[in-house]
């Protein structure tokens, strides 16, 4: 096999906070943030496209309650609910580059894999739930979760969302079949929202469980899985900074595993924001990546020449 890129985009590369959201607007979108395909097969890489979907997931749960409440229609698991918006925003990304690739003379073929991802029952995640997903609710709703039994937590002081187990993505069911697709050429579109959670029973069958996979540590461990050399990571903002939103915010370039550590151990990347990029980055460089990019959709090029973005490498032996 060549050289293998995970590309993990963001959920704003899908769908940006503050718009309406409707299918039109996600498939133009879509179609913007898949310009770093092309630059990275013009540099030799075989790609695994991974999304996030928290967005998406949240609007589904709120038809998935509707239909109960208002028709009577049987409540869809929260693992049903992932792999459904990683059906329909897998066919979303897969036709628009389809159609990318055609216009550019590229042939690749491209497909689709819902994905299960093997986590711990043991997992400490599963008796806190700390994921917010939906949107924000009024005290009317707060109260009706809770009378459910259903968790729900103040969210950054902007309000209450629900919150659901995060568990430890450990390995991808599927590694072996992306593994020869990439052989193929094929552009894997794969661990969308982080892939579905499930765990094995002892005579090795597999059965679902109800939480949510961050998707940048499913990125991880889908990298690790297939061998990549390259993880990039598309956020909002075109670097990881120091002394973020302060008079001395400072971009970082390039810095080895090692500093990143220090920097994460200092405080510089939140929970809630640049840190579960951070750790995820870590954990792919340590089980043998090579580099790892975060940047914008629109610095991409600027990113992979070493001019813009923050590139992570293994430190020097």
């Amino acid at each position: 096999m060549g050289k293998i890129a995970v590309l993990a985009l963001g959920g704003n590369a899908i769908l940006p906070k503050g718009s309406n959201g409707n299918i039109h607007s996600q498939f133009a979108k879509v179609r913007k943030s898949l310009n770093p395909v092309k630059y990275l097969l013009d540099r030799g890489y075989d790609i695994v496209i991974t999304h996030g979907n928290g967005p998406q997931a949240g609007n589904e749960l709120i038809r998935n309650e509707l239909g109960v409440k208002y028709m009577g229609i049987p409540e869809l698991p929260l693992g049903v609910i992932v792999a459904a918006t990683e059906g329909w925003m897998g066919y979303m990304i897969e036709q628009s580059l389809q159609n990318t690739l055609k216009r550019n003379g590229i042939k690749r073929k491209v497909v689709t894999i819902p994905t299960q991802v093997i986590v711990s029952k043991d997992d400490p995640a599963w008796d806190n739930p700390t994921k917010p997903i939906g949107p924000f609710l009024n005290k009317e709703e707060v109260s009706e979760l809770k009378k459910r039994g259903i968790a729900v937590i103040e969210d950054a002081g902007r309000g209450y969302r629900r919150v659901v187990p995060s568990p430890t993505p450990l390995e991808i069911v599927e590694k072996d079949s992306i593994k020869r697709l990439l052989k193929q050429k094929t552009i894997v579109i794969a661990a969308g929202g982080g892939g579905m959670p499930v765990y094995r029973e002892e005579n090795g069958t597999y059965e679902g469980l109800e939480g949510v996979i961050d998707k940048d540590f499913a990125s991880s461990v889908l990298g690790r899985d297939v061998g990549a050399n390259l993880l990039m990571i598309l956020t909002a903002v075109p670097e990881a900074y120091i002394n973020f939103g302060t008079k001395k915010q400072k971009p970082l370039r390039e810095i080895t595993v090692i500093e990143t550590e220090n920097y994460l151990k200092r405080g510089e990347f939140p929970p809630g924001s640049m840190g579960p990029k951070i750790k995820a980055a870590i954990d792919f460089l340590r089980s043998g990546g090579e580099e790892v990019i975060i940047t914008s959709v629109e610095f991409i090029p600027e990113a992979l020449e070493g001019k813009r973005g923050t590139k992570i490498v293994r430190d020097v032996p």
